[in-house]
């Protein structure tokens, strides 16, 4: 641990959910909740003036309605949270070279690897000013000696704050806290603990490492040990590497097509290739997941011969590895992924096989003899009917007419705004931009009408209105 608190951890505060914030002026100091909105959605964050309700990240949306049922429920816009990532992160890196991400809207940052005007709490309040000024947006930052110490204070500082660890303070901020506080303890962790009477930190210091041991196990039970002690010599990390990209979907209701099931899986597959490129990455091992009806949960995988990040190599693989898995029961989540990542490529691997069956009839037209026939390579195997099922789903609505709530239109008389809802054959639009200081007016429209097209979103700036402290 470093004798000066020169390790900082900041942390948006509620991010996802402040930044609908910052672009919708109507929902400024209003409960806001986003994730999925369907059925099975899961909320992905919650604004605090929708915390205060009970609502939180990784509860079912259908629970937070309930709990608060007046709160704007919002889909997603992934591509605007990455833009006002981009820019916080281009912040951070102005105050050190050495930033370790561990999100969207979170990192750590090395103080001494930069140089810096001031002392670190000087350093952290400018940082969030600028970010502030920059975004509209409020950041939590805690500053200490090591990692761990340095993300227990950003929590502790949340909302909108600064917590500082002196050297010397270490066992004032931890003793007290729960033991859930720790890297690496969860629920189950937690339990073990709880019998043998172990609830705060304090008490697993108390307790000693040889019983540690004894409870946990070796690994487990030092490395806790050491973190409750306050011991964390770990250095920030500036290329963490990335061992596997995915993505998943969960469906409203189960799928029991197959055929849907094969577009829903091309589907994913592109999209985890597009996330591949943009990290300008390759891989070599293709990973399915499948998680049906019954909630058992299977994964497969199929290794490659070389690293690829094509789409049609990730697509036929993803598929092969679906229809291997009973699905008649229901489908309610399927997931793609590639591991084994790599920085290269190699050339399209089925149109390596399809160039070499293609040589292969080339040979067999111009009349092999029965040895030469035998010493090429074996025919591909016939594709079965079940292959041969369509990549089309059944049919679904045209896509002007499906409307979700907090996605971005323009109107060609109204001009830009989003959607506040939708039903009956009729959507509801506010229009309202990120510079506006008031909230818009508000127009309801059917929902073909040719003159409302979806739209791109606006970026946050500088002109967005200060939102005050419980604002997201």
């Amino acid at each position: 641990m470093r004798s000066a608190p020169t390790i900082l951890h900041l942390d948006m505060d509620a991010f996802f959910a402040a930044v609908e914030q910052a672009s919708k002026p109507s929902l400024r100091g209003k409960p806001v909740v986003v994730g999925g909105l369907g059925p099975r959605g899961v909320v992905a964050t919650a604004s605090y003036e929708a915390r205060v309700h009970g609502v939180h990240s990784a509860m079912a949306t259908a629970h937070a309605r309930r709990l608060c049922p007046n709160a704007a429920y919002l889909v997603p816009r992934f591509s605007l949270y990455r833009a006002v990532s981009d820019i916080v992160m281009g912040l951070l890196g102005a105050v050190s070279p050495l930033i370790e991400p561990l999100s969207l809207d979170e990192a750590f940052v090395d103080l001494e690897a930069g140089e810096q005007t001031g002392g670190p709490r000087e350093v952290a309040e400018r940082l969030r000013a600028d970010i502030r000024a920059a975004t509209g947006l409020t950041a939590s930052v805690g500053l200490a000696g090591s990692k761990l110490l340095a993300k227990i204070a950003s929590e502790q500082a949340k909302p909108d704050g600064l917590v500082v660890v002196e050297p010397g303070t270490e066992r004032a901020l931890l003793d007290p806290l729960p033991v859930r506080t720790l890297w690496g303890v969860g629920p189950a962790t937690a339990e073990h603990l709880r019998r043998a009477g172990i609830l705060t930190v304090a008490e697993i210091v108390q307790a000693g490492e040889p019983e540690l041991v004894r409870l946990l196990g070796k690994a487990h039970g030092s490395s806790l040990h050491a973190m409750a002690a306050g011991l964390d010599n770990r250095p920030v990390v500036a290329d963490r590497d990335v061992k596997s990209i995915s993505v998943e979907d969960t469906f409203d209701t189960d799928l029991t097509d197959r055929a849907r099931v094969r577009y829903e899986i091309d589907r994913l597959a592109e999209r985890c290739v597009q996330r591949l490129r943009g990290a300008g990455r390759s891989g070599r091992t293709v990973v399915v997941k499948i998680r049906r009806y019954d909630f058992s949960t299977l994964t497969r995988s199929e290794t490659l011969r070389a690293p690829t990040d094509d789409p049609a190599v990730v697509r036929e693989t993803a598929r092969r590895l679906v229809e291997a898995v009973d699905t008649t029961g229901g489908v309610r989540l399927l997931g793609v992924g590639v591991s084994g990542l790599a920085d290269f490529t190699q050339e399209d691997l089925f149109a390596q096989a399809a160039q070499a069956a293609e040589d292969q009839a080339l040979e067999a037209g111009a009349g092999d003899t029965a040895e030469g026939a035998a010493a090429s390579p074996e025919p591909p195997p016939a594709v079965s009917a079940e292959q041969d099922l369509p990549a089309a789903p059944p049919p679904e609505p045209a896509p002007g007419s499906r409307w979700l709530p907090g996605q971005d239109v323009e109107h060609g008389v109204e001009g830009r705004g989003w959607v506040q809802g939708s039903g009956v054959g009729r959507v509801t639009v506010r229009f309202e931009v990120p510079s506006d200081t008031a909230p818009g007016r508000v127009r309801t429209f059917g929902v073909e009408d040719p003159a409302l097209t979806h739209a791109e979103p606006l970026p946050l700036g500088p002109s967005v209105p200060d939102r005050g402290l419980l604002a997201g």
